[in-house]
């Protein structure tokens, strides 16, 4: 399987290239540094490509994907196609999603605070407990890594005091993720969301709380039965949930806590896997026919 990165030195691309350059059934097409923002080099390597990354901002995925003229199944991990109906969303723990990938040749990767999120509150929406247009909270904390490079080395060489305690973002309530949340989960109503990056380099940790008083973990036990997405019970440390317990790893737990009715729902993962470049290789897996949690890391 002949596979392109393009945008191979960013946060994302390099997870991808880490996880993909010791597997024997992938030979990677790369190209040097001289040539690696040439449009023809680029359309070369895109379209002589069985699967090729879009690493890329929003504007220059738009204009990736319209050089490819061959059979090259492309997944884009920008936002820009996230939405788009022509593309397949993937997210292959969701009902149905996984067979809809193996046949895609257009895969919009899922955002990272998106995927928490859906993960939550996708197969609460498709049993009933939470409507469509129930009025719902998020808090989502990531470590810097998220921001990419710029924001990696503003935090590992800025002794700006303020970098030391978690940050709010996206206070205007207009975050890129916003729109595939509710639509994925079919959300009439836009939630509030509250993202927030913190002092640690890579960990996510997604909060939904909840009033209800259904049996919210036998329907997760229920339908969370494969892939990297994985229900756990009494999941905390000693009464603590740590963003960054799964830094590192491509899965993702999700638990529930509360006390019967006022219920909180948390997934964790790392937002450079599940939240990005696992998730990518995860959809890449399916689409060869494989295991899908092949060369990844899941412990």
């Amino acid at each position: 399987m002949k596979v392109f990165i393009d945008g191979s030195s960013g946060t994302t691309g390099l997870r991808i290239h880490d996880r993909l350059q010791s597997r024997s059934d992938i030979k990677l097409i790369r190209l040097e540094e001289s040539v690696r923002k040439d449009p023809a080099a680029r359309r070369e390597a895109l379209n002589s490509a069985d699967v090729a990354f879009l690493c890329l901002p929003d504007a220059a995925s738009i204009e990736a994907v319209s050089m490819v003229e061959s059979d090259t199944v492309v997944i884009d991990t920008s936002t820009a196609h996230r939405t788009n109906e022509d593309w397949t969303y993937g997210f292959p723990e969701l009902k149905g999603m996984k067979e809809k990938i193996a046949r895609s040749k257009r895969i919009a990767n899922p955002g990272c605070h998106a995927s928490g999120f859906i993960a939550l509150v996708a197969p609460l929406v498709e049993a009933g407990v939470i409507k469509k247009d129930d009025v719902l909270s998020c808090t989502s904390l990531t470590g810097y890594s998220g921001g990419g490079k710029k924001m990696i080395e503003q935090y590992e060489t800025s002794n700006d005091a303020l970098l030391t305690a978690p940050r709010l973002y996206g206070i205007s309530q207009k975050h890129k993720h916003i729109p595939e949340m509710m639509k994925v989960c079919g959300l009439e109503t836009q939630p509030a969301f509250c993202p927030i990056v913190s002092n640690y380099y890579s960990g996510m940790e997604v909060i939904v709380p909840l009033e209800t008083e259904e049996d919210v973990k036998g329907i997760y036990k229920d339908y969370y039965t494969g892939g990297l997405v994985k229900y756990k019970e009494d999941a905390d440390e000693e009464g603590f949930l740590s963003a960054c317990l799964m830094s590192g790893r491509d899965d993702m737990e999700i638990s529930v806590y509360g006390n019967g009715k006022n219920t909180l729902l948390v997934s964790r993962f790392d937002n450079l896997g599940k939240g990005a470049s696992g998730a990518a290789i995860q959809n890449m897996n399916i689409v060869m026919g494989i295991e899908e949690t092949q060369g990844l890391k899941t412990q």
